[in-house]
């Protein structure tokens, strides 16, 4: 049995669109959802999906509660689904290679600090690019920087909105992340 967190700090689309990919496989269980905000929607997915969500301060985050947490519960890999906090060097030791982010942008292009979300189908949009994509890739010390996984693109059309370009990159997310998390739990070995 492979015990996956899932972090998220927004609505948590991807989250339940996760939990709904491995909802009949008696392999993968997620014991918690951990989020970086109170008031976010990701709460209210995690009650529908019968899930414990825990909100955390930044200094519980930095100074070990939320790792002995992810101890207690014997966690084996954690996905970033729409987190946006750094994580902690106290994490990324205890869970080299097992944290996982997809990122809406075909790396290295439109990465780094402050390029999440709507910021970076803006930027791709703003620069002309002909394509876009996802990114999905091992989490280490610096954003956007851990070994890419896997990756997929999207056309992006001359008169694509930062809002068509989301869209499409949501409908990459939805399709391919499952299957790659699916992908690297299979390789790994239970902590």
């Amino acid at each position: 049995m492979k015990k996956i967190a899932i972090f998220a700090s927004g609505s948590g689309s991807n989250a339940e669109n996760i939990i709904n990919y491995f909802a009949d496989n008696d392999h993968v269980t997620f014991p918690l959802i951990v989020c970086n905000k109170v008031d976010a929607f990701v709460h209210e997915r995690a009650k529908k999906l019968n899930i414990p969500s825990y909100t955390f301060k930044k200094s519980e985050f930095e100074e070990g509660e939320v790792l002995t947490l992810l101890k207690k519960e014997k966690i084996d890999l954690i996905i970033l689904a729409g987190f946006l906090l750094k994580i902690p060097e106290n994490i990324l030791n205890a869970y080299p290679h097992h944290i996982i982010n997809v990122h809406p942008a075909l790396l290295p292009k439109f990465g780094g600090k402050g390029m999440y979300g709507m910021h970076v189908h803006e930027a791709v949009v703003a620069s002309g690019e002909n394509e876009s994509g996802i990114t999905i890739h091992y989490v280490n010390e610096n954003y956007d920087e851990g070994q890419i996984i896997f990756q997929a693109g999207c056309k992006v059309l001359p008169t694509d909105t930062p809002q068509d370009v989301a869209e499409k990159i949501h409908a990459l997310e939805y399709e391919h992340f499952p299957e790659v998390i699916e992908k690297v739990i299979n390789r790994i070995q239970t902590r």
